[in-house]
C-alpha cells in the first residue's frame, strides 16, 4: 500500500508538472503560482539530492524527476512572467523579485530542516506549501479572470497527488496534523476544480469582464 500511494502521488504530480509546462509554452505564461513554484523547486531539489545519499527510495527518484520538471516551469516564469505585471515593473526589477522569491523559498526549507529534522521537516513543509498552493491556484484564476494557463487536468491531478500522501502519512502513519492539513488541501482543491469547471462553461462572462477592464484601464 505504501509503495502504491507513493507511486500514485508521484504520477499525479508528474502529470501536474507536464501539463503546467505544456500550458506555459502554449499560452506564453507560467502555469503555477510563483510562491508555490519557489517552495516546490526548493523542496524537490533539497530532498531529491539528500535522498540520493545512501539508500535510494522510490520517493527520492520521484523528487529528482519533479525537480527537473520544475526547472522548466521556472524558465517559463522568467521567460513570460513579466507580461503578467504592470508596466512600471521593469525587466530587471522582475528578475530581481523572482530571485528573491526563490532564494527565500530555499531559506524557508532550510529553516524547516533546522527546526524539525529531515523527515518531519519534509512532511510538514510539503503539506503546508501544498495548502498554500491550493489557495494560490484559486487566487490565480481570479487574478487572470479566467482559466488561461490553467486546466482541469492540473486541478484534478493536484488534488489526487496530495490526497495520496495524506492517506499514506496522515491516516496510515497516524499523524493528525498531516491528516488535517491534507484534508484542508482537498477542500481548496475541490473548490478550485469546481471553479475551473464553472469558468470553462462561461467564457463569454470572462471575455465581457476583461473587455470592460480594458476599456477602463
Amino acid at each position: 500500500m505504501e509503495l502504491f500511494l507513493t507511486i500514485a502521488s508521484g504520477l499525479a504530480w508528474t502529470i501536474v508538472y507536464i501539463e503546467a509546462i505544456r500550458l506555459g509554452f502554449k499560452y506564453k505564461t507560467y502555469a503555477m503560482p510563483v510562491a508555490a513554484l519557489g517552495l516546490n523547486i526548493a523542496w524537490e531539489t533539497i530532498y531529491g539530492v539528500h535522498g540520493l545519499i545512501g539508500a535510494v527510495s522510490a520517493q527520492s527518484i520521484i523528487n529528482v524527476l519533479w525537480a527537473a520538471a520544475d526547472v522548466v516551469i521556472v524558465y517559463t516564469f522568467f521567460r513570460f512572467g513579466r507580461a503578467e505585471l504592470p508596466k512600471f515593473v521593469t525587466r530587471p526589477l522582475f528578475i530581481g523579485w523572482g530571485i528573491v522569491i526563490f532564494g527565500a523559498s530555499y531559506a524557508v526549507q532550510a529553516l524547516f530542516i533546522g527546526q524539525f529534522g529531515w523527515t518531519d521537516g519534509a512532511r510538514y513543509s510539503a503539506f503546508l506549501q501544498n495548502l498554500l498552493m491550493s489557495g494560490l491556484f484559486i487566487a490565480l484564476l481570479v487574478a487572470r479572470r479566467g482559466t488561461r494557463g490553467q486546466s482541469l487536468v492540473i486541478a484534478i491531478a493536484k488534488w489526487l497527488g496530495t490526497l495520496a500522501p495524506t492517506i499514506l502519512i496522515g491516516v496510515l502513519g497516524n499523524l493528525p496534523f498531516i491528516l488535517w492539513i491534507g484534508l484542508l488541501c482537498s477542500v481548496f482543491d475541490l473548490v478550485y476544480i469546481g471553479l475551473v469547471v464553472w469558468a470553462r462553461k462561461r467564457p463569454a462572462l470572462f471575455a465581457t469582464t476583461n473587455a470592460r477592464l480594458s476599456e477602463t484601464s
